[in-house]
This record gives C-alpha cells, sequence and structure tokens, in this order.
C-alpha cells in the first residue's frame, strides 16, 4: 500500500504542498513503514499553462497509490483520481512525515471508502475546517451540519410553498 503526498521538497521533513497539480514534488511514501519510495519532480506541472491537475492525477493514478495527501485537489483533477480508484484528501497541512502520521491514524481508527463521494464532503471527513450541506423546510433559510471530524457548517434553501 501506497500514498502519494504533495511536497515542496523532496524528503520527508518538507513541508505538503497546499496546491495538487502545481505542487513542486508529489512523494510517494509507504504509511506503514513511513518509506519514501520516490520523489517525483514535478516541475512540467508548475509550469503548465493549464491542465496541471489533470496531468498529476494521470501520474499518480499510473504509481497505483491508495491515497493522495494534499491541501486541494481541484475539480478537474478529482473525477481522474476517482476513476483510478485514489482516494483524494484534502484539507492536509504541515511536514510530509506529520501528514503521513495523521494519515496512519485515521486509517488505523477508522477505514473509509476509496474514493471520497463528494469534494464538499471529502473537506468535512478530515481534521479541520468541513463543509456540508443543509436541507431547509419551509420559507427562508436553514443550517445544515457536516459531517466528520472537521467541523461542518452548511446552508440550504428551503421551498416556500402558500
Amino acid at each position: 500500500m501506497t500514498i502519494a503526498i504533495t511536497a515542496t521538497g523532496n524528503t520527508l521533513d518538507s513541508m505538503v504542498d497546499p496546491r495538487f497539480g502545481r505542487a513542486a514534488w508529489i512523494l510517494i511514501i509507504d504509511p506503514s513503514t513511513n518509506q519514501l519510495i520516490e520523489a517525483i519532480d514535478n516541475t512540467a506541472g508548475k509550469e503548465a499553462a493549464h491542465g496541471a491537475g489533470i496531468a498529476a492525477a494521470a501520474q499518480v493514478a499510473d504509481k497505483g497509490v491508495e491515497a493522495v495527501l494534499t491541501g486541494r485537489v481541484g475539480p478537474k483533477a478529482l473525477p481522474v483520481l476517482e476513476k483510478a480508484g485514489v482516494r483524494a484528501i484534502n484539507d492536509i497541512s504541515g511536514s510530509v512525515l506529520e501528514a503521513i502520521n495523521t494519515y496512519s491514524g485515521q486509517e488505523t481508527a477508522a477505514p473509509q471508502a476509496k474514493t471520497d463521494p463528494a469534494p464538499a464532503q471529502t473537506a468535512a471527513q478530515n481534521p479541520g475546517q468541513g463543509q456540508g450541506q443543509g436541507q431547509g423546510g419551509g420559507c427562508g433559510k436553514s443550517q445544515g451540519q457536516g459531517r466528520g471530524t472537521g467541523q461542518g457548517k452548511g446552508q440550504g434553501r428551503g421551498q416556500c410553498r402558500r
């Protein structure tokens, strides 16, 4: 089992790069041993005029990783990862080693599905701030709650039938 983490450098001490497609490096790691398997220099993605996220997603999928840990996977790259069965985990920050430890702790505590159903739910399933959606009944707006370990807030609109 391997995971991919976007990073500002090519070591475990590097910080997580908040960008997916334009990350400086993509590190392929075995989280059970914290071993760096491969460091991919993503210079082409950083300098691409467009399509960096899709290219990075295809490259990661070709490596057969189980999950990608990053700050944010964009809306065009996410379907590529999902189709390949790669789980996208957003809102990751800190060092690469901290991200591995957080991921390993989550996997031990409660295994989750291979792919996350939607970006809004993805953020709510991960530690930190999340997003959710609520449904309103009646006239006006109502508040909803996101699910997961993050704090979720959402808004829904009710239909007014008069």
